[in-house]
Formats: structure tokens, C-alpha cells, sequence
């Protein structure tokens, strides 16, 4: 039965709306300015090194393909790693203080969800999709057993619509998928109140946007319901996004989409640096009054000399000269390749040891300021990623039904060190830390041990003291020696012997 579009907000209008932003969002766009937007499949190519050809004139451009397999040198894909590189969490806590006056320790229940649902491992995609397809998600449902269940999703499987008005609140999410068992496409849409189920057998599924009913999608039939309609318990949208330089664009930025032109430069001095090596790199040699030979078959001209290392030309003619052209100048080619690597540095604040790769005599202290842009840049993405971590925490609390925990906004999340440090300054300023009365957990923290190390260090430290109690107790009182002239309990006193 067609589903019906026709009525806004109706599980058909939903899924007709963002099922077309999300398809469309693959493709490149014009903005209002004319100036091209790049899609979800460009930014994938460039990440992974798969950028357009560039045009030279006068060569064939099959030549130019396959020597970009040589030329090729995949920087935009440097400058998503070393931001992903750094963005560790190391798990979440609430605010306040425990009765002791310390800091509170991280959250066992959050770790837990954590560690269980292998996001050690699978955050990275979370962060890593953020910051080169402009946003991820993760989907947080209840599993059999009753626990949370975190998920990555990716915008090309993803689209939601927030409320009117906001930039928080979500008003209905979809997720579009291939079925690979029945080879069907199927879709799943959340709104707050409920839960629809969608279905169609074609492979590639196309939303005009103003259709008044998807003709060849189908409600699923569910085992409680056969209209494909389901409770939504959580009682919110269970997808959780994760936007990058929302302040660059709401709907998110890639770390990589303002240097594709740069990239895309430095792709065009490798081509003619390759052709110039080709063409104009070998001195090419002439001989002028030469009388060539012809092939008195095809009539052709008989190549006099073959280029040979071994070989010298000679000739019994002596109006004969040879000579050899200059070879093409490498230098300017290399320069500008020099060149536009620099001004890839300098936009995404990747520090230029990393991208040119010769590090000679630089001190520490320039090499960590060679990194204080990358540095801020990382703790900036920590800020923007760290408040949907706190949202999935809260979502899966909800799924616990722990409303305390759910409905907490004090939930912070536990970020690894970005700032590359060496042993001795973390225990050097751990040292000063204590001296201005930091409290010890922190201070681990800042040095850069996990809530797991820092919890097994407690007991340690609990142990240790215990056992230097029991050290330091009393020791038993000794027996008192007796002395007399005829016994003698202990050592014998020579003198009273005599």
C-alpha cells in the first residue's frame, strides 16, 4: 500500500523530506553565491586520495591518470588524521565534589556503557566522521538485555530535522538502509512519540520532494503491528548528532573542505613536475648534416644512433655536429609544490613538520610551538564533539531508567591530553600542582593516566598505607633478663662469672 505524503509531519511527509536531504546532501550543490558546495562523495574522494584529475593542456588524459598514481600525494587526508589523532575520551564524570573534598572520580555506570559498547574503538569513527563528512551520529536503542546499545551512523545512512526555532531539540530522524539479506531497502524513522518501520524493493530509492505518496515504499509489518508503527519509549529522538565547525556552517563543516582548492593545486604542480621529468627533464641530443638512411621497404627514415650508455656516436663525415638541448629547469616546479603545501599549513593549522617531514636541529620548545595551532584546534573540535557524548551518556541513562543521571547536566566528558608532553614536565608540574593544593586525582589526570589506572592507584595507595601502619605498630615488649650467682637468663655476664 503507497505510503501517503501528503499531511506535514505524517510518517510519510517525514520520510519523504529527509529522505531527499539525504540523498541530495551526496551530491555537489551550488550555493546561493554560485560557488560549488561540495558533497558527502567528494569530501570521501579527497579523504581518501581519489581527488579529480586536473587538466594540462596538451596531453592526453589517460597519460595524466596514470601518472597520478605516482604524483598523487594525499595531504588532505594528513590534515584529518592529525586532528582524529588526538581526540581520545577517557571517559565521563559528574561535577561537584565527594565528601572528602577531592574531585569526584569518574563515573562507573558511564564507563561501563562505555567500555561495553567497544566505544574505546569505535569512537574514533565517531570523531573521524565528524570532522571529514561534516557530521556523524550515534543511535543509542535498548538491547536485549536491557542495556544501552550505542551505535555509529554516517549522514549518508542518517538525516534529521530539528524543531522549529532550534538547534537542540530533534523532531524526527531517519535512517536509510540496504537490506543485504533480502536485498531490500528499508528505513527506519524516530519521531518522540513513536517509531515507524519502512520497506521497498527497489535498490535505489528516489524521493521527488513533492510527491503526494512513495508509491513504491511499504509500512513493515512488525510483530505487535502491522502498520509498522512502534511505542517510542525513550520518549526522544534516539540519534545523537556530532557536527563539526558549526560556527563555519550550522549544518557542519569539514576540517578538510577549505583546502580541496589547495589540494587541488598542488595536484596540478605534480602533474607538471611529471611532465616536465618526462618531456623536458632528458637532454635531448642532435646531430645536423647528418645523411639519414631509408628503409627502402616502407621508405621510412632509419633511426642512425640508439641512446646507449656503452655506445658513442661517430660519423666519417666531418660536416657533422652534435649537440644536446638544455634540460628543463625542475627547480620552479618543486617550488611551487613548496609553496602551496605551506598555505595548506597555514588554513588548517597543521603544524609543518607534519606535512614536510624534515625536523633538523629544532629545539622542544619550538616544536611545541609549532603545534599551538593544531593544539587549540583540537581542544576547540574536544568542546563541540564532548557535548554529544554527554547527550548519548544522557540518552542511555534514559534507556537504564536512571532519571537522575539522564536528566544531570553536570556530565562532563574526560578528554585525553591533546598537548604532546614529555615524562618528566607532566611530573615536574604534578610536583608545583601539589605545592597550590591540587587535589590528587587530578593531578593523575593531568598527567595523563585513565579513570581505570587512576581507580587501581587508589587501592594501591590504600594497600600501601595499610601496610605502613602495621610497620610502624608497637613491638612486643622483651622478656627482662634475671641475673644471679647461680642462674642466668640470656647471655652470661662475664663479670658476675668471675
Amino acid at each position: 500500500m503507497p505510503v501517503d505524503a501528503t499531511k506535514v509531519e505524517s510518517p510519510g511527509w517525514w520520510l519523504q523530506r529527509l529522505g531527499k536531504k539525504m540523498l541530495d546532501e551526496r551530491q555537489d550543490h551550488q550555493d546561493a553565491d554560485g560557488e560549488i558546495i561540495p558533497g558527502l562523495d567528494t569530501l570521501t574522494r579527497y579523504a581518501e586520495g581519489k581527488p579529480p584529475l586536473p587538466h594540462v593542456p596538451g596531453i592526453d588524459p589517460t597519460e595524466v591518470a596514470a601518472w597520478m598514481k605516482d604524483a598523487r600525494t594525499n595531504w588532505a587526508s594528513l590534515v584529518l588524521d592529525s586532528t582524529t589523532e588526538r581526540l581520545g575520551v577517557d571517559g565521563f564524570r559528574f561535577g561537584g565534589t565527594d565528601g572528602a573534598g577531592d574531585s569526584v572520580k569518574a563515573d562507573d555506570d558511564a564507563n561501563r556503557i562505555w567500555r561495553e559498547n567497544h566505544m574505546r574503538a569505535d569512537s574514533g569513527l565517531v570523531h573521524y566522521g565528524a570532522i571529514s563528512q561534516r557530521r556523524a551520529f550515534v543511535l543509542i536503542e535498548r538491547g536485549p538485555d536491557g542495556r544501552p546499545v550505542l551505535t555509529h551512523e554516517t549522514p549518508r545512512q542518517v538525516a534529521v530535522e530539528h524543531e522549529q526555532g532550534s538547534r537542540r531539540n530533534l523532531a524526527a530522524g531517519l535512517k536509510l538502509w540496504r537490506d543485504d539479506w533480502t536485498g531490500d531497502t528499508r528505513a527506519t524513522l524516530w519521531t518522540p512519540t513513536d517509531i515507524y518501520e519502512f520497506a521497498t524493493k527497489s535498490q535505489a530509492p528516489v524521493f521527488a520532494g513533492d510527491a503526494a505518496t512513495l508509491r513504491s515504499w511499504d509500512a513493515m509489518a512488525l510483530p505487535n503491528n502491522t502498520d509498522g508503527r512502534a511505542p517510542n519509549l525513550l520518549g526522544d529522538v534516539p540519534l545523537v548528532p556530532f557536527v563539526n565547525r558549526r560556527n563555519r556552517r550550522p549544518e557542519g563543516f569539514a576540517e578538510h573542505e577549505d583546502v580541496l582548492s589547495i589540494q587541488n593545486r598542488i595536484n596540478l604542480s605534480l602533474i607538471n613536475l611529471v611532465a616536465a621529468m618526462r618531456y623536458g627533464a632528458f637532454r635531448q641530443r642532435y646531430a645536423a648534416g647528418l645523411e639519414v638512411d631509408e628503409d627502402p621497404i616502407t621508405g621510412k627514415a632509419i633511426q642512425p644512433f640508439q641512446l646507449d650508455i656503452r655506445k658513442l656516436w661517430t660519423t666519417d663525415n666531418p660536416e657533422v655536429r652534435f649537440g644536446e638541448f638544455a634540460a628543463t629547469d625542475l627547480a620552479p616546479y618543486v617550488r611551487a609544490v613548496t609553496a602551496a603545501v605551506q598555505d595548506l599549513a597555514a588554513i588548517s593549522r597543521t603544524p609543518p613538520h607534519y606535512l614536510i617531514g624534515a625536523v633538523v636541529n629544532v629545539s622542544g620548545d619550538a616544536l611545541k610551538a609549532a603545534e599551538t595551532g593544531l593544539v587549540a584546534k583540537v581542544k576547540d573540535r574536544q568542546t563541540e564533539l564532548g557535548e554529544g557524548w554527554e547527550g548519548v551518556m544522557r540518552l542511555a541513562f534514559r534507556v537504564l531508567g536512571d532519571e537522575e543521571k539522564a536528566n544531570a547536566y553536570d556530565l562532563e566528558t574526560v578528554w585525553r591530553d591533546p598537548e604532546s608532553r614529555t615524562v618528566s614536565e607532566l611530573a615536574d608540574a604534578a610536583v608545583k600542582k601539589q605545592a597550590a593544593g591540587v587535589p590528587w586525582r587530578q593531578r593523575m589526570e593531568d598527567m595523563g593516566y585513565t579513570p581505570t589506572q587512576i581507580a587501581r592507584m587508589e587501592i594501591d595507595r590504600a594497600a600501601d598505607a595499610l601496610n605502613a601502619d602495621v610497620a610502624t605498630d608497637a613491638q612486643p615488649t622483651p622478656i627482662p633478663i634475671q641475673r644471679d650467682s647461680r642462674t642466668v637468663i640470656g647471655r652470661a655476664d662475664v663479670t658476675d662469672a668471675a
